[in-house]
């Protein structure tokens, strides 16, 4: 029975929540009142695509919410109509069995203030949860959540016209993670030779035909991670920070939250075709597992994998049969041990499902194209481009060996050779009925984080380079006009080029003032010397790539967010930066310029929380590229999930019944 209390504090429950909601610190970020409804308002679907519906109703017990004494109304109902039509119960609209109730608490600091004291706010939980269900029908629908006698939650959402008929067989889906305009300008700048202002070679990109800028909020900030942003990529849903593949809900279970069906499940499902990822990062990084990773927290590494070999295995849900190509780092996550799911050896478990399984680019180049494959070429992330092929001996610093041995991973692909042979592969696989690759250049991210711009922009021209071999791939095996090629990224950072540093001045300097002299700004910036052969000087990389990646000139670049550190400019041939370090006697998450990363260099006082040892994300809206049947969809500027509902509408995935094929052997 409610509280007597219930009426009166009713009263105020409107006012109090609107101060609380509009803070940085969220109770649950997509509820801002105490009846919560996942997905919530304003959420679009694909017609068919299968998802999860929770309901909660919060009791906060003490803080600014604190509600009818803490306990939450166990008798809450629930109603969806479309179109305005008549109200029907979740279960009687579904045909699903009215599911159990179930209860649990949580905590969470209301501000700053609270963390600072320790004082949480405690939240008792009533929640039904309604699994695998789905809208076939395009149009509106309003979900009414009622509780707290007389008090309402309402969620409006949108499922897309359908789209059952193919357009493309294929699509290729590359994502420079982090990647924005600014930084594509600078590797063009870097190594594309300009007479007299004019370029007279220009990157694959700039040769796309259609050219069009996405926005990348997450669903309850304007700031996003790679793993809710590559979520809505992949899924037409937003999330939350960590999330991917669900709404993040506030149980105790970080794998039990409502989810949404992602692109890979989808087209597997319906269409019964390959599918594929690649990566420059650790494989259960962020982009790549997303695809078909269902849990609010990107952190659990092992079990990430083993949904991707194996599918949820805690609920019902559509299964993949796992994919076909499968390629990265991150071996830590396959050997025996802390790091792997259960301790288990996960290159025994995917060669037990008939995958070919290659530690190394000799391997990976000799697997055979009928055969699902797995490659797995280092612990934790590929070393980058710059060390791959412009300072080699930096490799034998590493121990990444991918068999667990103590010794350096050298015989080790790039991201264009993992993406042509996943080319091979799904192509042979996949046959008549298609193929999803989805190849990311992760260290974009990785280096724009640390501040070694030389070697994220390293990485950006690799993917530039992946990009124009795969159209030529795709010519060679007649796959060029049925595909759908895509490029773009899942958020930016706050990166641009302000002018060039002469590093041998700076150097000379003594102090901070005068070595910032050495910057040239506006006409004082000069020419590009990296596109300018020098005596002695030659990397074997290419007519895309810089043919001098050490000029005295160098570009002078910054972030907009970034911790304390000292610059210097030029390129360090020893490995990639540490900006920022703890120092003995300190705080150990208290982070100051690193005195051994470009000692030569003037310091430049961060402006991130003293925390922070990296560069964060920023809210630019990033490119995307198009090419191939459906390129027109991708002009103009648009929300991440409509990139969803644009490839998805080009496979013809939005179906009005439930399609499902047979999977592949």
């Amino acid at each position: 029975m409610l509280s007597p209390r219930l009426n009166v504090v009713a009263a105020c429950l409107a006012a109090s929540l609107s101060v609380v909601s509009g803070q940085t610190f969220q109770r649950l970020g997509t509820c801002p009142t105490l009846g919560c409804v996942l997905p919530p308002d304003q959420q679009d679907f694909l017609p068919g695509q299968q998802f999860d519906l929770r309901f909660e109703v919060h009791a906060p017990k003490n803080g600014s919410e604190a509600f009818n004494d803490g306990v939450p109304d166990e008798k809450f109902t629930a109603t969806i109509a479309k179109d305005g039509g008549q109200p029907k119960s979740i279960a009687a609209f579904f045909n699903h069995t009215e599911p159990a109730l179930e209860k649990w608490t949580f905590q969470w600091y209301e501000d700053l203030f609270a963390q600072d004291a320790k004082t949480p706010s405690v939240v008792n939980v009533a929640s039904k949860i309604y699994r695998r269900i789905a809208l076939y029908e395009p149009g509106t629908y309003t979900v009414t959540l009622k509780y707290y006698s007389g008090s309402t939650t309402t969620a409006t959402w949108t499922v897309r016209p359908l789209a059952t008929q193919k357009k493309a067989k294929n699509v290729i889906f590359f994502i420079g993670d982090g990647m924005t305009t600014n930084m594509i300008t600078a590797a063009r700048l870097l190594a594309h030779k300009t007479v007299n202002g004019k370029y007279q070679s220009l990157l694959q990109l700039d040769k796309f035909p259609v050219l069009g800028h996405q926005m990348t909020h997450s669903i309850d900030s304007y700031l996003t991670d790679s793993a809710n942003s590559a979520s809505a990529l992949y899924s037409g849903h937003k999330s939350t920070v960590n999330a991917m593949g669900v709404y993040a809900d506030s149980s105790p279970d970080a794998y039990d939250d409502p989810k949404v069906e992602t692109i890979v499940e989808l087209i597997h499902r319906i269409w019964g075709s390959a599918w594929g990822a690649v990566s420059t990062a650790f494989i259960a990084d962020a982009t790549p597992t997303a695809l078909t990773a269902h849990t609010r927290s990107r952190y659990n590494y092992g079990p990430l994998i083993d949904q991707a070999l194996n599918g949820v295995q805690n609920y019902s849900w559509p299964n993949t049969n796992g994919p076909d190509a499968y390629f990265g780092g991150g071996a830590e996550q396959f050997l025996p041990g802390t790091g792997s799911y259960q301790g288990k050896d996960y290159y025994a478990e995917f060669a037990k499902k008939g995958y070919s399984v290659s530690l190394n680019k000799t391997s990976l180049l000799t697997a055979p194209n009928n055969q699902k494959a797995l490659g797995i070429f280092c612990k934790s992330n590929l070393p980058v481009w710059l060390e791959r092929n412009v300072f080699p001996e930096n490799l034998k610093k590493f121990t990444n060996d991918p068999s667990g041995a103590k010794a350096p991973a050298t015989d080790l692909p790039g991201l264009k050779e993992m993406t042509l042979k996943a080319i091979d592969v799904l192509h042979t696989r996949g046959g008549e009925k298609g193929f999803f690759l989805m190849s990311e250049a992760a260290s974009i991210d990785k280096q724009m984080h640390v501040l070694d711009y030389d070697r994220a922009l390293g990485d950006l021209l690799e993917l530039d380079d992946t990009v124009r071999a795969t159209i030529e791939k795709l010519k060679s095996i007649g796959e060029l006009e049925n595909t759908l090629i895509v490029v773009s990224a899942d958020h930016g950072h706050g990166f641009d080029v302000f002018g060039s540093a002469d590093t041998k001045y700076l150097a000379a300097q003594k102090d901070d003032r005068t070595k910032r002299n050495a910057i040239g700004v506006y006409q004082n910036s000069g020419l590009s010397q990296y596109t300018v052969e020098h005596p002695g000087t030659s990397y074997g990389t290419g007519a895309n790539f810089p043919v001098n990646w050490d000029p005295r000139y160098v570009i002078a670049a910054g972030m907009g967010a970034s911790p304390d550190r000292r610059e210097a400019y030029g390129v360090d041939k020893t490995g990639p930066r540490v900006p920022a370090a703890t120092i003995a006697g300190k705080g150990a998450s208290d982070y100051y310029v690193n005195p051994t990363d470009q000692p030569s260099g003037f310091v430049v006082n961060g402006t991130l929380p003293t925390n922070e040892a990296q560069g964060v994300h920023s809210l630019t809206d990033v490119p995307v590229f198009a090419m191939g049947p459906c390129q027109g969809d991708f002009s103009g500027t648009f929300g991440n999930i409509d990139l969803f509902y644009k490839i998805a509408d080009c496979l013809g995935l939005a179906h009005g019944t439930n399609k499902t094929r047979p999977c592949l052997a």
